[in-house]
């Protein structure tokens, strides 16, 4: 088949998830890659067909998303100019994880697009939600990226067609070990307010990596460096806890690492909320929000926290050729006059298969 695999480039975890999809993708199929997006901090070791700004989320520096500068950024008349450039009727699947412009376009051009991503598995009303309701974030959430079929990964298999973390083979090849320090992640608050907090917790190691500085600083027991994959990974390996936001892939990286771990979702952002309400019930910490009053609990945290056991096998292959071979079965299906399977029911039995097979 020709694959379109088109990946969210706002944030660092689709990226991670990818490096490891791609090249199984690419053993069997031509892909093209795409990434919208201006916020990541990595960069994949293939080459892009097509990059898009797309509709993304600016990193505010209070512990939320930047609206001004989001609203800045996401220029609605570029935006359509991306959808109508996109010729995804040229290929026989697009797979989406998250990505706008690729899922409007297939949308718009009744092409067949499936979801591959996290955010399908929040989605799903088997899957942990938050206390207080959130209409709005939900509705945007559902509505973001469009697609026809949705197969997700959450810290836990919440249902059939959910499965857990594709932890890269980068990070399972990593020498874990524990040195003492914590590394600690939070795009969404600035260095001044993380050092205002940190420096109020004791003598504790703090390895700090930040989207607002672009050196490497020292504040006594504190290191403040900006983001790069390599060091940020050696440093979790190597760290006795976890401090980041409740995105996906660092917490459950941080879980499969078996790292002490507590998470603290952005303002406004129904999915970390969704996370870290999972979390919670995994027996992971959340705080609302960092501060001087919650000094005590992250206090707490390192005195007498601990890790939380969870399995996360190696199935990605298995698992994304599985969602291939259903998604080229079904459209077999529905071209036959045969009415006895629907496609639904029909997609239904081979997901209870792939879950047997991993």
């Amino acid at each position: 088949m020709k694959i379109l695999y088109a990946i969210q480039g706002t944030g660092n975890g689709h990226l991670s998830r990818a490096r490891d999809i791609i090249p199984i993708l690419q053993k069997n199929h031509e892909v093209n890659l795409l990434i919208s997006g201006t916020q990541a901090d990595i960069e994949l070791p293939y080459p892009v067909k097509y990059r898009f700004n797309g509709l993304g989320f600016i990193f505010g520096a209070n512990g939320g998303i930047d609206l001004v500068e989001t609203y800045k950024k996401n220029y609605i008349k570029r935006l359509f100019a991306e959808l109508n450039s996109l010729p995804v009727e040229e290929y026989d699947l697009v797979i989406n994880d998250f990505e706008p412009v690729s899922a409007w376009a297939c949308y718009i051009k009744n092409v067949k697009c499936i979801s591959v991503s996290h955010q399908a598995a929040v989605l799903n009303k088997k899957a942990p939600q938050p206390a207080d309701s959130d209409i709005i974030g939900k509705a945007i959430l559902k509505n973001y990226a469009p697609s026809d079929a949705k197969y997700g990964f959450h810290f836990k298999a919440y249902a059939e067609n959910i499965f857990t973390p594709v932890v890269r083979k980068q990070v399972r090849e990593l020498n874990i070990e524990n040195n003492g320090h914590y590394t600690v992640y939070l795009p969404a608050y600035d260095d001044k307010r993380i050092l205002k907090v940190l420096k109020q917790c004791g003598d504790t190691q703090w390895q700090v990596f930040s989207k607002h500085n672009k050196q490497l600083v020292g504040y006594r027991n504190i290191t403040i460096q900006p983001i790069n994959n390599e060091a940020f990974i050696e440093s979790m390996a190597s760290a006795h806890g976890i401090l980041c936001g409740a995105g996906f892939e660092t917490p459950a990286e941080a879980l499969f690492m078996k790292k002490k771990l507590m998470v603290i979702p952005m303002k406004g952002q129904y999915e970390q909320h969704c996370n870290a309400a999972a979390l919670k019930e995994m027996g992971v910490p959340v705080l609302k929000s960092l501060k001087l009053e919650n000094v005590g609990k992250i206090m707490n945290w390192i005195q007498n926290g601990s890790t939380v056991e969870v399995d996360y096998p190696d199935n990605t292959e298995i698992l994304i050729n599985s969602i291939l071979t259903v998604q080229e079965d079904a459209e077999k299906i529905a071209k036959t006059k045969d009415k006895q399977y629907t496609v639904k029911k029909f997609r239904n039995l081979i997901l209870k298969k792939i879950v047997a097979q991993i």
